[in-house]
C-alpha cells in the first residue's frame, strides 16, 4: 500500500520523501532519471546538483545562512548530508556533488517506507502526491499540470557554469584568498585571477563578441509564455550582465573587493573566482560565470582570463529550461493546490529558487502531506520566518509581475529597528526573531 506519491528525487523531493518516511507513510518516488534524461544532469543519482555546488552563506546574519538554520532547526536530511560532503568555501556551504548525491541516495533508498520507482511520471496521480519534478520537468507531466489548473506555465532560463581541471590552472598567476581573508583554509578558500584594466576590457569585449548557443526547438514555448525570454536574475549568464555595461562584472560577479594580489600588494582591478567543484581538489568551478556561449568560443573566450589561458574544461556552461507554475494563482502557503487538498508542490517548480529554498520546502511539503494524511493541522509558518516568507510569497505574488524568490531579508514581515542600525545588525536581529519564533512554534507543537 502506498500512502503518498513523491514526483521527482532531486532536492525537494528526496527531503519530502525522507521527511514523510519518517512520519510513517508509505512512499512511493518517481525518478526518471536515467530512464528519461534531461540533458542538464549527468548521473542517476538523487539530488544531483546542476548549476552550483555552493548552498549559500553560512552566516547567521545572511538570508541563506537564516534558511539553513530554519531547515535545521526542522530537522532536514539533506542538510546533514551537505554538511558531510561539505568543502572549503569561505563562509559558504559548498559541497563536493557526487558524495553528496551519493549520499542522499543511500539514505533514501536504504528507508523501509520508501520505494524508488524509476520511470517517468506523465500524469498526475488522483491521490496523495507531492510534485516536485523541478525545473525539467518532462513535457508530459507538464501537459498534465497544465490541464490540472487551466494556467499556462511561466518559464525563464537557467545556466550553468563551467568547470575547470585544477592542474590546468596557472598559479604562477592566479593566487589563493578568501575576500577579506574571511576562509577556512589558511592560503584561502578560493582562487582567484586578477585581471588589470585593459585584460578586463579586452576580455568583455570578447564575451559580447562570441557566439551564444540557439535556444534549442523544446524551448519554443517560451516565445509564448508569460516571461518570454527572460532570465532569472539569480542566475544570469555572464555574457547578459556584461551587456549591461562595461563594467557591470566588474562591480558583479566579478568585484575585486576584499582582494589583493599578493605579487602587486594592490587590489586588481577585477578578479574570476574558481571554487573547489569536489572533495578531491581536482574541480574548479568559475563562480558567478554561467553561459550559453558555444563550447569553442568558451574555450576561447575563458582562455583569456589571466591564469587560464591553458585552461582545461571538464564541463562547459550551458542553458537548461526552467519551469514553475504559477503560484500565486495555484498554490496555499501550507504548499497545497487551492483545488486538491491531497496535492502539493514542492521546489522550484513553485518558483522558489536557490538550493536551500528547494530543499526546505521540500521539508515543508513532506511535513504537510504527513499531517494531512493523519487528519492534523497542516503547518504554516509564519512570516517572520524565512520559510514562511518565501511560501506566502510564492502564493501572494502579483502573477504578472511573478519572477522566482531566493531567501531574501526583504521578503520578511517588517521589523522596527533602532536609529542608525547597520545592514548586518540588522540580519542579526531578523535571524534572532525568526529562529525564536519557530522554536517557540516547535515547543508549541510538542505540549500539544
Amino acid at each position: 500500500m502506498t500512502d503518498l506519491i513523491i514526483i521527482g528525487g532531486g532536492l525537494a523531493g528526496s527531503e519530502a520523501a525522507w521527511r514523510a518516511a519518517q512520519r510513517g507513510l508509505k512512499v512511493r518516488l518517481y525518478e526518471m532519471r536515467p530512464t528519461l534524461q534531461t540533458g542538464a544532469h549527468q548521473t542517476q543519482d538523487l539530488a544531483e546538483l546542476v548549476c552550483s555546488n555552493s548552498l549559500g552563506s553560512n552566516l547567521p546574519d545572511r538570508a541563506s545562512g537564516l534558511l539553513k538554520n530554519e531547515t535545521r532547526l526542522l530537522g532536514s536530511m539533506l542538510l546533514e548530508c551537505a554538511e558531510q560532503a561539505s568543502l572549503p568555501a569561505g563562509n559558504a556551504l559548498a559541497v563536493d556533488r557526487e558524495m553528496f548525491a551519493r549520499l542522499v541516495t543511500e539514505q533514501v533508498e536504504s528507508h523501509p517506507n520508501i520505494q524508488i520507482v524509476r520511470e517517468e511520471a506523465r500524469e498526475i496521480p488522483s491521490t496523495r502526491t507531492i510534485l516536485a519534478s523541478g525545473p525539467l520537468t518532462s513535457p508530459a507531466l507538464s501537459a498534465s499540470i497544465a490541464n490540472l489548473s487551466g494556467e499556462e506555465h511561466l518559464f525563464f532560463f537557467d545556466a550553468i557554469a563551467p568547470v575547470i581541471h585544477a592542474d590546468s590552472i596557472q598559479m604562477e598567476i592566479a593566487f589563493r584568498a578568501s575576500r577579506y581573508d574571511s576562509g577556512n583554509q589558511e592560503e584561502g578558500d578560493y582562487i582567484n585571477c586578477p585581471f588589470t584594466k585593459d585584460e578586463y576590457y579586452a576580455f568583455v569585449n570578447a564575451l559580447l563578441r562570441a557566439e551564444r548557443i540557439e535556444l534549442r526547438s523544446f524551448e519554443d514555448a517560451i516565445k509564448s509564455g508569460v516571461k518570454a525570454g527572460h532570465f532569472f536574475e539569480g542566475c544570469l549568464p555572464v555574457e547578459i550582465i556584461a551587456e549591461r555595461g562595461l563594467d557591470s562584472l566588474a562591480f558583479g560577479p566579478m568585484r575585486p573587493v576584499g582582494l589583493r594580489d599578493p605579487r602587486s600588494g594592490n587590489r586588481p582591478y577585477a578578479v574570476a573566482q574558481l571554487r573547489q567543484d569536489n572533495l578531491a581538489g581536482s574541480l574548479y568551478n568559475l563562480v558567478g560565470f554561467q553561459t550559453n556561449l558555444k563550447f569553442p568560443e568558451q574555450k576561447r573566450v575563458l582562455r583569456m582570463i589571466p591564469g587560464l589561458d591553458r585552461a582545461e574544461f571538464m564541463r562547459y556552461g550551458q542553458m537548461h529550461r526552467n519551469t514553475f507554475v504559477a503560484s500565486p494563482k495555484l498554490l496555499r502557503p501550507t504548499l497545497q493546490h487551492i483545488h486538491r487538498n491531497d496535492l502539493f508542490f514542492a521546489g522550484q517548480i513553485t518558483g522558489v529558487e536557490g538550493y536551500m529554498g528547494n530543499i526546505a520546502t521540500g521539508l515543508l511539503a513532506g511535513e504537510n502531506a504527513a499531517r494531512q494524511f493523519f487528519g492534523e493541522s497542516l503547518l504554516e509558518l509564519p512570516q517572520t520566518t524565512m520559510l514562511g516568507a518565501l511560501c506566502h510569497y510564492i502564493t501572494h505574488a502579483d502573477l504578472k509581475d511573478f519572477q522566482p524568490m531566493k531567501a531574501n531579508f526583504g521578503i520578511l514581515a517588517p521589523m522596527d529597528f533602532p536609529p542608525k542600525t547597520g545592514k548586518r545588525e540588522r540580519g542579526g536581529l531578523y535571524a534572532e526573531r525568526a529562529l525564536a519564533e519557530l522554536q517557540n512554534l516547535m515547543d508549541g507543537e510538542v505540549k500539544a
